[in-house]
């Protein structure tokens, strides 16, 4: 049997005694794009930013490539024990904001050479000739000294997109990559996801697009206050809802 990049089991998150997510679990092979989907509160957010801990899970496991990740303490007080891990895992785990979150104050090549010069210890004409080369693949190959504020939010979201695949990671995470754009500029970045996805990227994208969702993932997964309501294969899902609470979502995003 093949070992999952990524492997979440049984997570469970609250903040004080609001409870995010309630023993959610997911698994994303090698080449697959998950989609999580659903409303404003449901734990998509939370759940993206608990695989790469960013968010501290209070219980559950997670497995990188085979790997649990080990944790000392309970509940509010539970950490990660091996900080080696952990930047093993944000290392192999790109993630994407919604928000692009660039420096400011460093040109759009310098934000890509940035992690791979100073995380992984790479060259610095390597770093800049693969840097060169992924903002040529996402569109912006003209871009590189021009300074974040300078670039629309599509091509800031672009920029963002190669500064994370400048790690060479081994799954990327996208956090409502396109929700901060207007339309137009949704497309592009929307053009790049799935290219990435046909040169087969492991990918978890958390969406409010759910013609993205459909035309990217392989597997589609619906939340709902902090509990897997319905997944399956986007088109099963998303064209035959079985659950309520799933045909009133898919409702209102049409609306």
């Amino acid at each position: 049997m093949t070992t999952p990049v990524l492997e979440l089991n049984n997570i469970h998150k609250a903040y004080g005694d609001l409870e995010v997510l309630k023993g959610v679990s997911l698994k994303a092979n090698k080449g697959d794009v998950i989609a999580l989907i659903g409303s404003s509160g449901s734990g998509k957010s939370t759940l993206i930013r608990c695989a790469n801990l960013l968010e501290q899970p209070q219980q559950g496991d997670i497995l990188f490539q085979g790997e649990a990740i080990q944790f000392k303490g309970q509940g509010h007080d539970r950490q990660p024990s091996d900080a080696a891990q952990v930047r093993h895992l944000r290392t192999h785990l790109s993630m994407v904001f919604q928000q692009f979150n660039l420096w400011s104050h460093l040109s759009v090549l310098e934000n890509v050479i940035e992690a791979p010069i100073t995380v992984q210890g790479r060259p610095r004409d390597e770093a800049i000739a693969e840097a060169q080369a992924l903002l040529d693949k996402v569109g912006i190959g003209d871009k590189g000294d021009r300074y974040p504020a300078e670039l629309s939010g599509g091509q800031q979201q672009r920029a963002a997109i190669a500064r994370g695949l400048a790690m060479q990671p081994t799954a990327m995470l996208f956090d409502e990559p396109t929700s901060a754009l207007d339309p137009e500029l949704e497309a592009e970045v929307v053009r790049v996801i799935q290219a990435l996805a046909k040169e087969g990227t492991t990918m978890i994208i958390v969406t409010h697009d759910m013609k993205l969702a459909r035309d990217v993932a392989n597997h589609l997964i619906f939340l709902h206050q902090g509990v897997i309501e319905e997944q399956g294969p986007p088109a099963d899902v998303l064209d035959h809802p079985k659950s309520e609470r799933l045909q009133k979502f898919l409702s209102a995003t049409k609306a």
